[in-house]
Formats: C-alpha cells, sequence, structure tokens
C-alpha cells in the first residue's frame, strides 16, 4: 500500500510521521519543489522507523508516485504581506494547475486528499482540474472539518470527563471562521448531551458553550499566535483519512467534496459527515438534522465558499 504525499512542509512532513508511528501503508513517497527538503525529512522520519512501524518512506518525483493508492497534497504558497485571501487563492490556483495533472500523468488512480489550505476552495478546485484527466469527484478528498470536529469532541470530552472516543459531535461548513459547531445533535455514550450532563451533575450553560466554541473556532489563531503553525493535529487527522481508504473501513468523518447543493448553496464544497472507503466518498452526505439556528448558519458558511468561487472565476 504506496501513500505519495505533495508538499514537504510541516503538514507533509508531520502527515507522514503520524503513518510511520501509526503503521499506515507500507511504503510513503515524500515529493516536493524543493526536492532536497523532501528527501532530508525522509531520511529523518525514516530514521523512526526502528522504534515504530516497518515502513518505507523515501523522498523523490512526481515519477516516484507510480503505483500510489493515496496521494496527500498539502503543496501550496502562503500569503504574502498586504495580499489578499482572493489574490493568495489566484497563487495556489495556479500551484495546483501543475500540481494535480503531474500527480495524475503517474498516479491516475489514486484517491487525492487536500491538506491545503482554504482547504474547501482547494478541494473545489482540485476537483475541476482532476475532471479534466477523467477522475471522479468522489476521488477528491478535502480534509474538511477533521480537525475542527475532533477539537469539538477533545475540549467536550474534557469536560465531561469521558474519552474522546466515545463522545459524538460534528463541525460542518467552512473550515475556517463561519464553520458550524452542531451542538444539537451531540451524544456522549449514545446519550444526548445534555441529558447525560445533567445526569451526571455537570454543568453546561451558554458560557461554557461559548468557551467551547471560541477554543475550537479560534484553535488555529491561538496555537499559530503560540509557535507560528498547526501541524501535528493536522497531521494525525491526514493519517487517519489515508488509513480508512487503505483498509476500507466505511468510517464517517466531516471531509468535503464537491456537492450539487449544500443548505440550499448550489455547486459549493463545505465539510459534511460522509461515509469513506476504498473507493473514496461513498455517498452525497450523510442526512444531519439540524436546529433551525445551525441550518442557517451552515447557508452563510456555504454562500461565503459559494461567493469565493465565483469570484476567483471571474478574476482567473
Amino acid at each position: 500500500m504506496k501513500i505519495g504525499i505533495v508538499g514537504s512542509g510541516l503538514v507533509g512532513a508531520t502527515a507522514a510521521y503520524a503513518m510511520v508511528m501509526q503503521g499506515v501503508g507500507r511504503e510513503i513517497v515524500l515529493v516536493d519543489l524543493n526536492e532536497k527538503r523532501a528527501r532530508a525529512e525522509a531520511d529523518d522520519i525514516y530514521h523512526a522507523v526502528p522504534f515504530a512501524e516497518p515502513l518505507n518512506i523515501v523522498g523523490g518525483g512526481y515519477s516516484d508516485l507510480k503505483g500510489c493508492r493515496v496521494v496527500i497534497i498539502a503543496a501550496g504558497v502562503g500569503q504574502k504581506p498586504g495580499e489578499t485571501r482572493l489574490q493568495l487563492l489566484g497563487r495556489n490556483a495556479a500551484v495546483f494547475r501543475v500540481v494535480i495533472p503531474s500527480i495524475l500523468e503517474h498516479a491516475p488512480d489514486a484517491i487525492l486528499i487536500v491538506a491545503t489550505n482554504p482547504v474547501d476552495i482547494m478541494t473545489h478546485l482540485t476537483a475541476r482540474y482532476a475532471a479534466e484527466h477523467g477522475v471522479s469527484s468522489r476521488r477528491v478528498i478535502g480534509s474538511g472539518t477533521t480537525l475542527d470536529t475532533a477539537r469539538f469532541r477533545s475540549l467536550l470530552a474534557r469536560h465531561v470527563g469521558i474519552d474522546a472516543r466515545h463522545v459524538h459531535a460534528y463541525v460542518v461548513g467552512e473550515h475556517g471562521d463561519s464553520e458550524v459547531l452542531v451542538w444539537s445533535r451531540i451524544t456522549v455514550g449514545g446519550i444526548p448531551l445534555e441529558e447525560f450532563c445533567k445526569e451526571q451533575n455537570i454543568e453546561l450553560n451558554d458560557a461554557i458553550k461559548a468557551t467551547i466554541d471560541e477554543n475550537v473556532r479560534r484553535a488555529a489563531y491561538h496555537i499559530i499566535e503560540g509557535k507560528g503553525a498547526t501541524y501535528y493535529g493536522i497531521g494525525s487527522a491526514l493519517a487517519r483519512i489515508t488509513d480508512i481508504i487503505l483498509h476500507d473501513q466505511r468510517a464517517i468523518l466531516t471531509v468535503c467534496t464537491p456537492a450539487s447543493e449544500i443548505a440550499g448553496v448550489p455547486d459549493v464544497t463545505v465539510a459534511m459527515p460522509h461515509i469513506l472507503g476504498g473507493a473514496g466518498i461513498m455517498d452525497d452526505h450523510i442526512p444531519l438534522i439540524l436546529s433551525n439556528d445551525e441550518q442557517t448558519k451552515l447557508h452563510h458558511s456555504a454562500t461565503l465558499i459559494r461567493q469565493l468561487i465565483t469570484d476567483l472565476d471571474t478574476t482567473t
């Protein structure tokens, strides 16, 4: 089971490291515009193999992606001082115009996992470019709000004192400021959150909810302020998505892929719960019954992304 990672910066390299630690796949190829960086990261991570799982990891070029079941895309350019979000999108779109065909030339059957931000729009563009090579959008998966959902679950778990694996909650919409924390559908061990808290004498008021919301929604800002970048969480999320695909686990994650309609917004890409398996996305998305307020917020989030896609198409 061969995995490619295009972009060997902090996110791409950390994803590779997470896979080695967890034993995801059998071979990993790192590809980067800076090939020296890709080979150095591969060597450094490979030296951890005796302490982890028996994977082979190497640096290489696009031709070395041949035979990959999954290719993670973590390539892209950073925002320049004074540059607008739309200008940054335009430059990253130009990068992907080269990257996507280069991947598919050598790994035409691979499932593509997009990690580059803004991930919703970059996933939309990836699907568009991949379609030109006959690739279904079901094989194009953005990391979406997988990490945001994990943050939400972990903070809820800390509050109620339960293993996060038994707390079920979703964050949907944009991976960004307009994301929607779905409070109305949270369960702990199958019990609705508010009922669980009442039975366990755990306080859960609006102030506590607001604090958790802030710590989920603004998590990246707080981390970047303290250390300059986020990579452990997203690296682990990418490893999990890859493992699900390689082993056809039929797991449900809040990833993003192009949809004909979300919350009344047509032709848009935002995160929703999806079933993932060996062939990629296996459904349109899991029907999620939201409160009226959550539905309104999701419509707003999807509208923001749809407008950015339109603006980008107009300027490029």
